[in-house]
């Protein structure tokens, strides 16, 4: 298993390009194209709605999660507390970026252990599946866990990002077998997720076969990780490469819908070009548990716990009041036909 010293750069870097770059995808979510039910008589009080539901163990208050983001520098350590802090305050979900950092330099461990801050928070730990072609196996996958008092544990697949990246791992044969073996292995549900270009129908079977837990379909519409690359790289034709990229991928709505209809019983996370309250309640609407965030966050953590807490009782204001609009009590209540795609039909 090599040690890579350069990820810890490679993250300050990542950092920066998300806050200072424009690095949009070139499509759209999907969810631009869904429209709710209107109710002008709900037949219910606002108070009365309950966002709350039991999720791998743990009550989540409403369906809101703080993508993965960062780790792995004193800045990001920062931003991962502040998060976590406003995490606990609300009761939503959390994710943090990939631990490899924290794995191969165990003085940067610090930067991700944020359990501390927020012990009552569904958590998510996180590491590049890739990397159990290179050396990881379910001790490391342990240790990622361990690190932070993990309640479940993210492996996110970047095929693209990693070929475009001059240091990307990309011997990704096999790569199925050896997340089974992890999901076999490891006590707690593990989550496959995407970085940004969703997930086809046959990756879905393949995953479900493999035995997780989840999907978090992280689809196009939002950060494109390979715009970032872009502006890592120093090789003109290798970022005009990177720059080809831009409008590639599975937009989050069609990713969700290709879950649901392969594999109904996987609990679904919605990320990708999500924006607000309205973007989540669609995506709750179609069939997810959780809607998460991540550039927002990113921005708002980087000022402050107060800004960051704004942000969350912002987005929660808006999915109560689609939930009071379309004459829904709960989850459950939201997900029966509350949504219909224009020029088609209901769902």
């Amino acid at each position: 298993m090599p040690d890579n010293p350069l990820l810890p750069n490679r993250k300050a870097d990542q950092i920066r390009i998300n806050r200072e770059e424009d690095v949009q995808s070139g499509l759209t979510s999907g969810l631009e194209h869904f429209r709710f039910h209107h109710r002008a008589l709900p037949e219910l009080d606002l108070e009365e709605i309950d966002l709350s539901q039991s999720l791998l163990g743990k009550t989540v208050r409403t369906p809101i999660l703080i993508s993965s983001m960062t780790g792995g520098t004193a800045e990001a350590e920062t931003i991962n507390r502040v998060l976590a802090q406003a995490a606990q305050e609300t009761g939503i979900a959390m994710g943090v970026g990939s631990q490899r950092t924290g794995i191969e330099h165990p003085e940067l461990a610090y930067t991700f252990e944020i359990r501390k801050y927020a012990p009552d928070i569904l958590l998510f730990a996180n590491i590049g599946a890739v990397q159990l072609n290179y050396g990881y196996d379910i001790d490391q996958c342990k240790r990622a866990v361990d690190m932070i008092g993990a309640d479940a544990l993210i492996l996110h697949l970047n095929a693209l990002q990693e070929a475009l990246q001059p240091e990307g791992d990309t011997r990704f044969s096999g790569l199925a077998q050896r997340i089974e073996q992890i999901c076999r292995q490891l006590t707690l549900p593990v989550i496959a997720k995407e970085v940004g270009w969703g997930f086809s129908e046959q990756d879905i079977r393949l995953l479900q076969n493999a035995g997780v837990t989840a999907i978090d379909v992280a689809g196009a519409g939002g950060t494109s990780w390979s715009q970032v690359e872009m502006h890592r790289l120093t090789d003109p034709r290798k970022a005009r490469v990177a720059a080809a990229f831009q409008d590639w991928g599975i937009p989050t709505a069609e990713a969700i819908r290709n879950v649901r209809r392969v594999a109904p019983d996987l609990l679904v996370i919605a990320s990708g070009g999500l924006k607000n309250g309205i973007d989540i309640a669609k995506c709750i609407a179609l069939g997810a548990r959780l809607g998460g965030m991540a550039g927002p966050f990113l921005k708002a953590a980087s000022q402050s716990v107060e800004v960051t807490l704004d942000l969350i009782h912002e987005i929660d204001d808006i999915l109560r009041t689609v939930f009071f609009a379309t004459g829904s009590r709960n989850i459950p209540a939201l997900q029966d036909h509350k949504i219909f795609e224009e020029g088609g039909h209901g769902l």
